[in-house]
């Protein structure tokens, strides 16, 4: 295997001698600037490739000066106040950092400002404001309800150059990003890139970071943040764009459609049809902008890439449109597997990268801290490989600041190593489809267009109402299953007739579970039908939950489980008893239910399989709370599970469901290591195995090949055996 290429690494100014001596070592072959930095007059000498970050509406900060009314807006909400009379004066921008929130009180823009009565739940007419004092007096308020104001506020300082300002303690110029729906600076932004390429001739890869609109990050009084949302449009919005909006689909959008409650339309919250058409109308003017951009580029002869984080918004890679911008390439964080797997199944590029963790910032690159610093990467390398082994990125990179890590020697051996065996795997599995047991359909209210971004609110970060749930699709990003996204329309089209089972996981009421939708006969007569005839059902946590009917669980006959609200009491349960061992826990006995959830029982007829008991109750009847659960529905089967965050243990569980519900236990003997820390893959193209060693210890495993037969095996920390 050659040991060159497909590495990226950052490079600074005056740092060039001690890149190239990296850059040997790590064998990589592009090289990088990063927000902070710049790069040296000779990069074209350190690398074949150079990489330049690109900011389309921001980094002129002449131009954001001149063209004050032409900044970025967002829409948000004042902090709720109750009223003690019939006025009430409100701050809208109480709460909120000063240098990056100014509310716009311009004509154009109060047109769209609102009152809220929040304890009523309406509108609140009777009010005014005074600009001078940043202040809205509201009068005939109702004492003792809660009101708020939803006002536009220009963006005056961008998030991610403000985040690192404050981490790295930054004194140059603050960017304010300019919004290209005002024509001024939809024709600046054109020329102004063709002024940059031709004045950077030794770049070759133009790193947009990223295009129109950065994601909803808005921050406190005390600069920290308030509100994130890694998928949020609530940046988008201005003046011009509601009047488009209006002029094209025929209705007005109020506030109130962006503000949400307070909720401002999280990902977790099944999308309304307001909020979905403004989506998409801003898809489709963020597409056509941005391929107007691609195209300059190409026409200079350089490649362009998208950098999946920052101003992304519009340009979504599972939406319509994606195909459509002419990208070349796409790089984004790598947090794990799921966001490896984010990446390499986007379609129509021709590359995508990965940028590794740990970041080369100060915040973990200190004196004393080489030790935390290896073990990130060995943690970030070996969740982000399991997917890299079902379908691996095209290359591998890092960012921050390289002087930092040449730091630790010990950190640079072991990041050379991490990309020697990147490019291993590479070698072996790319382009050759690997062997899957199960075809899988992840059903929710997003579908396709969050194809691996199920559970997610600001990139693969932990949160703990989700991580139980995240930890599936982790879990199925280096697992032997071909896995799909589908929605409730999906559904009703027939999606369910190309697959072996579908998986329902989530909290009730969000859209991972589906909330109202399983209300929609339709649906539920298309599932329970699917099951009957064979398929498999898989549910976590609230699965098909929504109260109605006299049920809470939807498909409850179909789960045979649904959750007890305190409302059934005086129906008494008598399946309370643990059925003990079951094909699904031979080799997890004892699960992590991560979170878990309360209360849930089973119906007749179904097998529980994990049980918890209170020691305060002895009864035989109306105890208990089921953790899993197995039923049988006409020819087919379900799993009931109340959470299954990542780990091992429990990716091997989901597997073993996967092949349960779909009865193809026999699967359990093929392409299959007997323990949990060693995944096995195989490769019918090549006729090649590779038995993955998960964990930083030495494992021993028995080993099946396709036809079953067995051997055993032992395998060094972290290898990778081709077989």
């Amino acid at each position: 295997m050659e040991r060159k290429g497909r590495v990226t690494i950052p490079t600074d100014a005056g740092y060039e001698a001690e890149t190239k001596e990296i850059a040997l070592k790590w064998g990589a072959d592009a090289v990088r600037d990063c927000d902070g930095t710049k790069l040296p007059e000779n990069a074209g000498e350190l690398a074949e490739k150079v990489y330049e970050t690109y900011f389309v509406t921001r980094g002129d900060v002449a131009w954001a000066k001149s063209h004050p009314e032409e900044l970025q807006h967002f829409f948000l909400m004042s902090e709720r106040k109750t009223a003690r009379s019939e006025k009430l004066a409100i701050f809208p921008a109480e709460g909120y950092y000063a240098e990056q929130v100014k509310p716009d009180y311009s004509a154009e823009s109060l047109r769209y400002w609102q009152v809220y009565d929040r304890t009523a739940g309406k509108e609140h007419k009777l009010w005014h404001v005074s600009a001078e004092e940043g202040c809205v007096y509201i009068e005939g308020a109702k004492p003792y309800h809660e009101y708020t104001v939803s006002f536009l506020a220009h963006n005056v300082w961008d998030s991610t150059q403000m985040y690192n300002y404050i981490t790295n303690g930054w004194e140059t110029d603050k960017h304010s990003p300019y919004d290209p729906r005002y024509p001024k600076t939809a024709e600046h932004i054109k020329a102004q890139l063709k002024s940059w390429l031709e004045t950077h001739p030794q770049v070759n890869v133009v790193r947009f970071t990223t295009f129109l609109y950065h994601f909803f990050l808005v921050f406190n009084g005390s600069g920290k943040e308030k509100i994130v949302d890694w998928f949020g449009y609530n940046a988008t919005v201005s003046p011009r764009a509601l009047e488009g909006f209006e002029k094209e689909y025929g209705y007005a959008l109020t506030a109130e459609d962006f503000i949400d409650e307070g909720y401002y339309n999280s990902p977790h919250r099944v999308p309304k049809k307001a909020f979905s058409d403004y989506m998409d109308y801003t898809m489709r003017y963020v597409a056509k902008t941005v391929k107007e951009l691609v195209e300059i580029v190409h026409a200079y002869g350089r490649e362009a890439m998208m950098f999946l984080g920052d101003s992304w918004i519009g340009t979504e890679p599972y939406g319509k449109y994606f195909t459509e911008l002419g990208l070349d390439a796409v790089v984004g964080s790598v947090g794990g597997g799921v966001t490896v797997r984010m990446l390499s199944d986007m379609p129509g590029l021709r590359y995508t990268e990965g940028r590794m963790l740990p970041y080369f910032f100060p915040d973990t690159f200190y004196e004393g801290n080489e030790s935390k610093a290896v073990a990130e990467l060995n943690g970030n390398w070996l969740t982000a490989r399991r997917a890299m082994m079902r379908n691996p990125i095209d290359r591998i990179g890092f960012g921050g600041y390289l002087s930092l890590a040449a730091k630790f020697p010990k950190f640079v051996e072991r990041a050379g190593e991490v990309c020697d065996e990147f490019r291993s795997i590479y070698e072996n599995a790319k382009g050759k489809k690997p062997h899957n047991a199960v075809k899988l359909a992840v059903l929710n209210s997003w579908g396709r267009l969050r194809s691996w971004q199920c559970y997610m609110t600001a990139h693969e970060l932990w949160y703990q109402q989700t991580y139980s749930y995240q930890g599936l699709t982790e879990a199925l990003s280096g697992m032997p299953a071909e896995v799909r996204f589908i929605n409730f329309e999906d559904v009703k089209a027939g999606a369910l007739e190309e697959v072996d089972a579908v998986l329902n996981a989530g909290d009730a009421y969000t859209a991972w579970s589906g909330g109202e939708n399983w209300l929609d006969e339709a649906v539920q007569e298309k599932v329970r039908g699917f099951v009957a005839r064979g398929g498999g059902f898989i549910g976590v946590g609230e699965p098909t939950a929504c109260a109605k009917n006299g049920r809470y669980f939807q498909l409850a006959d179909v789960l045979g489980v649904d959750e007890e609200r305190g409302l059934s009491l005086n129906t008494d349960k008598y399946n309370v008893t643990a059925m003990g061992e079951h094909f699904i826990f031979a080799e997890t006995p004892e699960p992590d239910y991560g979170e878990d959830k309360k209360n849930i029982y089973a119906l007749e007829g179904a097998q529980v399989l994990k049980m918890a008991y209170s020691a305060r109750c002895n009864r035989k009847v109306n105890v208990g709370e089921v953790k899993a659960a197995v039923n049988e529905y006409g020819e087919g089967r379900s799993f009931y599970v109340t959470g299954l965050p990542y780990t091992l243990e429990n990716a091997r569980l989901l597997y073993r469901a996967l092949l349960w519900v779909t009865k193809k236990e026999e699967h359990a003997r093929r392409a299959y290591s007997e323990n949990p820390n060693v995944d096995c893959h195989f490769y019918e193209e090549s006729g090649k195995y590779a038995l993955v060693n998960n964990a930083e210890s030495e494992q021993e495993t028995v080993f099946y090949d396709m036809n079953g037969n067995a051997k055993k095996i032992s395998l060094a920390p972290m290898q990778i055996l081709w077989l």
